[in-house]
């Protein structure tokens, strides 16, 4: 079962809860309601990525556990804040995570979903005990296309 609060205005937090799974296409699909459309099948691939380790890794897809998700979104910026019932994530370390001045990211197997989480969102950020991701895109950002159309 879904649970969703939505805002009742533009800079108001929404947040939406379901239980472990990986059959995300309904809660992807209330996140990016708000989202321009140029910029909602890169947005989707991003927070798919996010989900899926916050329920698969996270929460060892144990259905007992929630991932949790607060939205919100103004004129230019989306935010996104998904947090699981996990212990947290610790980045290993003989990955390294992509900065900006990187041309080139070699992908170990550790490193893909950290690649698109960077790739696709303007900040990545993780809090608490690291089973708190933050994630912002700011669409109207007229440096770059969409990578994903």
């Amino acid at each position: 079962m879904i649970a969703i609060s939505t805002p009742l205005a533009s800079h108001q937090w929404g947040r939406l809860s379901f239980p472990s799974t990986l059959y995300l296409r309904p809660i992807l699909d209330l996140l990016l309601v708000k989202v321009p459309r140029q910029w909602q099948s890169e947005v989707r691939l991003g927070l798919q990525e996010a989900l899926v380790n916050a329920a698969k890794h996270g929460n060892q897809l144990d259905p007992q556990k929630a991932v949790s998700v607060s939205f919100s979104a103004t004129a230019d910026c989306h935010w996104w804040i998904i947090t699981d019932q996990g212990t947290g994530f610790r980045i290993p370390q003989h990955c390294c995570l992509p900065t900006e001045t990187d041309l080139i990211y070699e992908m170990g197997e550790c490193g893909r979903g950290l690649y698109i989480l960077y790739q696709v969102f303007d900040e990545v950020r993780w809090v608490e005990h690291r089973n708190e991701l933050h994630l912002c895109k700011r669409v109207k950002r007229w440096t770059r296309i969409p990578l994903v159309r």
